[in-house]
């Protein structure tokens, strides 16, 4: 028989691996109807407008967001570090955080002709553990331009 704090373990594990499933796609979900809600709004990594005339004014606009990763993943994440291979888990955490931040920063420039020069930042936030991932914190920014 189990020990009892296996047996706590594994079901902590697949609660984690359910509930994480679940909010990931509705995160995903969200994601897209609000990318389709967007998609007028050109956002270039250029540094030049796509036409230079006739551009009122400009202003700064940024997207936060922290997301944090699911025990499961984090659990799965350690063995494939350990065997070696692609750590998907945090490449999907990575892309909804980044299309995530992106979106909150058409957001504040909603009004704007286009967002130029747009740059993503990212940065790790451990939890008490060194090398450790608790979450992942992506800023994006760019100009936006007013005709």
């Amino acid at each position: 028989m189990l020990p009892f704090e296996l047996i706590v373990f594994l079901v902590l594990l697949v609660v984690g691996y359910i509930f994480g499933t679940i909010i990931e796609k509705n995160h995903y979900k969200s994601i897209r109807l609000r990318e389709e809600k967007y998609k007028y709004l050109p956002t270039i990594a250029l540094k030049k407008p796509l036409k230079e005339d006739e551009i009122r004014k400009s202003k700064l606009v940024c997207g936060s967001v922290v997301i944090s990763i699911d025990y499961f993943k984090k659990f799965l994440a350690g063995l494939i570090n350990f065997f070696g291979g692609r750590i998907s888990s945090y490449e999907t955490l990575i892309d909804r955080a980044r299309r995530e931040a992106i979106l909150r920063m058409k957001k504040s420039g909603s009004d704007a002709s286009e967002i130029i020069n747009v740059k993503i930042e990212t940065a790790s936030i451990s939890k008490n553990a060194k090398g450790s991932i608790g979450s992942v914190e992506v800023l994006a920014y760019g100009t936006a331009l007013y005709r």
